[in-house]
């Protein structure tokens, strides 16, 4: 009976699980000089490129995304002003956004993405 009551245990908790990661994706970015369309590295004023993100599995529903950035590479003579951000999310995908402004030039950005279902 013992071995009964942990098998199902067993089953409910690797259903719960699988149910969590089917919900939740994640992938990385990186951009750089040699990136189509990057401009971030040039002039003064704001400017802004734009990055076509597809999840590999659609969602059931629109997801909420978590961006992080953990590289900046940028000149030493001005000072960092960026942001990035999540535009266009759908079941399918999202756009992440990349802008800076003033003086600002990076010539390199980087970092992780997390797309969710609230439950």
């Amino acid at each position: 009976m013992r071995k009964l009551v942990l098998t199902i245990a067993l089953f409910f908790a690797v259903g719960y699980f699988s149910q969590v990661l089917a919900q939740t994706q994640s992938g990385s970015f990186f951009f750089n000089q040699e990136s189509k369309g990057f401009t971030l590295d040039k002039n003064e004023g704001k400017r802004v490129v734009e990055y076509e993100i597809n999840f590999n599995k659609p969602f059931d529903k629109k997801p909420k995304v978590v961006l992080s950035t953990t590289l900046l590479d940028a000149a030493k003579d001005t000072k960092i002003r960026y942001s990035i951000s999540a535009s266009g999310v759908s079941r399918d995908g999202f756009v992440l956004k990349a802008e800076v402004w003033g003086d600002t030039q990076l010539t390199g950005i980087g970092g992780y993405w997390l797309a969710h279902i609230e439950e």
